[in-house]
């Protein structure tokens, strides 16, 4: 199933030299959605500005993706992204870490791949996955944007990640700058669909979303109503109603 994510963002800059139209992005991790096999279900999507990957898909898959909606792709790499055909990714741009400021003009999106050595099996390190958060936000940290989308193979620890599993619980460190960056849109993988109650959370002012298979991702200008849905925030706020750290985003499922 295609999923779709609506948020109001809360900055007006990357909609100026749209006439106010909205970004659409295609976000995609981990699984194959086979919905996207059929052209009558991507034309059914309607046109889309950008394809970003959160991870664990193939070169195969994700070149598909780019050709078959024939737009601009950008990726991070999961923990699964190496050897086979990772050795020479053909057709391919090169993957993304750290703060892109080109794909979507005044968007700024910063990715954090699975951090640590990308040679042989992936362990999960987490002092490399702080060594990573520092190195690639650390102007975001100290400077935090009005609006900044993240994306990350791994979701911030406790939102959106599956804590009996050790492997598969989020990193501390994605965490602090969830705490202290605050973006309106946090998009990551590396979850089971089955693994979480709702694939969508809110904390505080940010909504974390799973892509893991796909979702199509629109976000519109400030001051657009988009009706609020989605389960309680992990904060213990509810959609629509202020709580501690009342938000700007709101959050519908089509």
């Amino acid at each position: 199933m295609i999923r779709r994510l609506a948020l109001a963002w809360p900055d007006a800059h990357p909609f100026r030299a749209r006439q106010g139209r909205p970004i659409r992005l295609l976000a995609t991790s981990d699984e194959l959605d086979p919905a996207l096999d059929v052209r009558e279900n991507r034309e059914a999507i309607g046109p889309i500005d950008l394809i970003v990957g959160c991870g664990d898909l193939s070169p195969d898959r994700l070149g598909f993706l780019a050709d078959a909606f024939c737009v601009p792709l950008v990726y991070l790499l999961g923990n699964h992204d190496r050897g086979g055909q990772w050795l020479n990714p053909r057709m391919l741009p090169d993957s993304t870490a750290g703060l892109d400021r080109k794909s979507v003009p005044d968007l700024p999106m910063l990715f954090l791949p699975w951090p640590g050595d990308t040679r042989g099996r992936a362990h999960r390190d987490d002092g490399a996955a702080w060594r990573q958060a520092f190195h690639l936000a650390a102007g975001m940290i100290l400077r935090p944007p009005h609006g900044c989308l993240i994306l990350s193979h791994v979701p911030p620890l406790d939102v959106g990640d599956t804590p009996a599993d050790p492997y598969h619980r989020g990193f501390a460190a994605y965490r602090f700058l969830l705490d202290r960056i605050a973006p309106p849109l946090w998009l990551h993988g590396h979850t089971a669909l089955a693994a979480c109650a709702d694939w969508r959370m809110r904390y505080r002012r940010t909504v974390v979303a799973n892509v893991t298979g796909t979702v199509v991702v629109e976000l519109v200008p400030p001051g657009t109503t988009v009706a609020p849905s989605g389960p309680p925030s992990v904060d213990g706020t509810e959609p629509g109603r202020p709580g501690k750290n009342p938000g700007p985003t709101r959050v519908c499922e089509a």
